[in-house]
Formats: structure tokens, C-alpha cells, sequence
């Protein structure tokens, strides 16, 4: 399977050196002094990153033509649902160890800093093993599906990565305290440098992105083979996930729906990718697709939420009584 790129040198080099300036912008900046993240400054942040990601689009459609931009639109879409799973298991995470909401930026940011590295090694070694194995598109195909297929079967089911054979491995090779030291990493105690319970959540952020990168980068190459569009449209996806995280932490008990759609998903790229030398899916009908999944499963989600509030509120008017009517 030999792999085309629309990626010249200056692109990658002109894309890596973007990523590096909004890194450098938003520590050095934006950042600068640890505060914490308001709602509003998320949204607009969110808005920032959507808006570049569609304007990067555009600049691929002039560039490339339909078919490329239609590939880059429907992988940052996939990577971008799936990240939204990702903030299920931070916010779990962060209300385990009891992660001051002050110091939540900075976890993430680092997590994420380190999930582009990681990202970028697992991406390039996938597409060299897809151009020299060609059956391993079906491996990535069934792999998904069973993925797909065990997120429905367990999407009411809770997580407790705190507790977890990998966090407990960590506690036992990494010395550490309960007590935290302001938004540092590591502390001294009795003389004793420590790990405090920011690092500890960090190992657990990026445990979760390197379990969720395992599911989400085959997905990608069910839609393109591209490297270049591959690691574009991860790398916004993964750069909006920390303001995306601010905006939707208070509300992601909301989503009741939302890993159906999500399994939804994996099972239709799964079946794409096993089936991708016997039907080809044009790139406008996987999108069409996985917008619908999606925006069901979302739309069903705050359908049910906004049923549930009422049912709530009327409860409450039944139990205290209604002073309008009792006068």
C-alpha cells in the first residue's frame, strides 16, 4: 500500500512551527500566571481552535481540491468526538485526587504537550506498517469494531482510574505525598523530593490519551491514509481538548447518549477500514454519517437531561407546595 501526502517539507515544517507558537503563546502568555479557567474563557478559546482547524480546511480545499479537505474535516471530527470521551475520564480523574480546579490547566496542558509527541511516533509508525502490511487495515478494521462494540456494551459503566493496577504501580515506584505545593510537580518532604498528587495526575492523564490514541488514530485511517492530513487533524483536535475540557467539565453527565454514538462510530469506521477493498465510502457520505451518529446521540443526550430537569423541578414544587395556589 504506498502512501500519498499532500504534505510538502514547508508544510510540515510551516504546520510544526504553528503548533510550537500556540504552544509558546498560550504558557508564556496566556498562562503565564496559574488562574483558573473561567467558562467564558474556555468557550472563546474553543471558538479559537474550531475556527483555525476550519480555516486550515479551507486552506486545504484552495489548495488540494474537495477530496483532501473532505478527509482532514471528517478526522478532526472523529478525533474530536472522541475526545470529548477523553474528558469523561479527566474529570473523573481530577475529582479523585482532588485536583484544585486552579491548577487543572497545567496538568492538561503538559499532559497534552507530551499527547503530540506520543501521537506523532504512534501516527508515522502506523502509516509505515499500513504501507508495508496492507492486511493490517483489516486488523485496524476488526479492532475497532470490537472496540466500537465494547463501548456500548459498557457505556453505564464507571470509572475509577485512580484505582487501577497502572496508577498503583506508579504510587509504588514513584515516591509521593497527598499534599500539594502550590502547582508544583514535586515536593520536598522531610528532605525527600516527592511527587505530589498534580504529577500523580498526570501520569493518569497521559495514561488515558496513549489507551484513547490506540482507538482513535486507526479511525483516522479509515478516512485517509495521508500522513499529513492524519497529523493535522489530531494535532487540533488534541489542541482544543484542554479549553473543551473547561467548557463542557460541569456538564458531561449531560451526555447520557454520547458513548452510544460514539461505538456508533467506531463500528461504521471499523466496517469501513475491513471492508475498504471491497466497498469504497466516498468522504462526503462518511461524513454525512458520522455528523449524524453524532449529532443524535448529542441531540437524544440533552433531550433526556432537559426531561430529567423538569422532572426534578416538578418533584420539588410537589414536595414544598405551591405558594400561588395556596393562597
Amino acid at each position: 500500500m504506498e502512501m500519498q501526502s499532500v504534505g510538502s517539507p514547508a508544510l510540515w515544517a510551516g504546520f510544526i512551527i504553528f503548533v510550537l507558537a500556540m504552544l509558546a503563546l498560550d504558557l508564556g502568555v496566556f498562562h503565564r500566571k496559574t488562574h483558573e479557567v473561567k467558562f467564558k474563557e474556555a468557550l472563546a478559546w474553543s471558538g479559537v481552535w474550531i475556527a483555525l482547524a476550519l480555516v486550515f480546511d479551507l486552506g486545504i480545499w484552495w489548495k488540494f481540491g474537495s477530496t483532501p479537505a473532505m478527509q482532514f474535516l471528517t478526522g478532526y471530527l472523529i478525533e474530536k468526538s472522541l475526545s470529548i470521551d477523553n474528558i469523561f475520564v479527566f474529570v473523573v480523574i481530577f475529582s479523585a485526587l482532588k485536583i484544585p480546579s486552579l491548577y487543572q490547566h497545567r496538568v492538561l496542558f503538559w499532559g497534552i504537550l507530551s499527547a503530540l509527541v506520543l501521537r506523532a511516533v504512534m501516527i508515522f509508525a502506523g502509516v509505515a506498517m499500513l504501507e508495508r502490511f496492507h492486511w493490517l487495515i483489516y486488523v485496524f478494521g476488526a479492532f475497532l469494531i470490537f472496540t466500537g462494540v465494547k463501548l456500548f456494551l459498557q457505556r453505564n459503566k464507571e470509572e475509577h482510574p485512580e484505582d487501577g493496577a497502572v496508577m498503583k504501580l506508579a504510587r509504588r515506584v514513584i515516591p509521593s505525598t497527598s499534599r500539594f505545593d502550590g502547582d508544583h510537580f514535586f515536593t520536598l518532604e522531610n528532605g525527600k523530593k516527592l511527587a505530589t498528587p498534580l504529577f500523580m495526575s498526570l501520569v493518569l492523564v497521559e495514561l488515558t490519551d496513549v489507551l484513547f490514541a490506540l482507538d482513535s488514530i486507526p479511525a483516522i485511517f479509515a478516512v485517509t491514509t495521508d500522513p499529513f492530513l492524519v497529523f493535522t487533524s489530531n494535532i487540533f483536535a488534541i489542541m482544543g481538548l484542554r479549553s473543551l475540557f473547561f467548557v463542557l467539565a460541569g456538564a458531561v453527565e449531560k451526555f447520557s447518549y454520547l458513548k452510544v454514538g460514539l461505538s456508533g462510530v467506531l463500528v461504521f469506521v471499523g466496517a469501513k477500514m475491513a471492508l475498504v477493498d471491497v466497498v469504497k465510502v466516498p468522504s462526503t457520505v462518511s461524513l454525512g454519517v458520522i455528523a449524524l451518529l453524532l449529532g443524535v446521540s448529542i441531540a437524544a443526550s440533552l433531550l433526556k437531561a432537559r426531561a430529567q430537569e423538569r422532572a426534578l423541578a416538578d418533584k420539588a414544587v410537589e414536595t414544598n407546595g405551591q405558594p400561588a395556589a395556596a393562597e
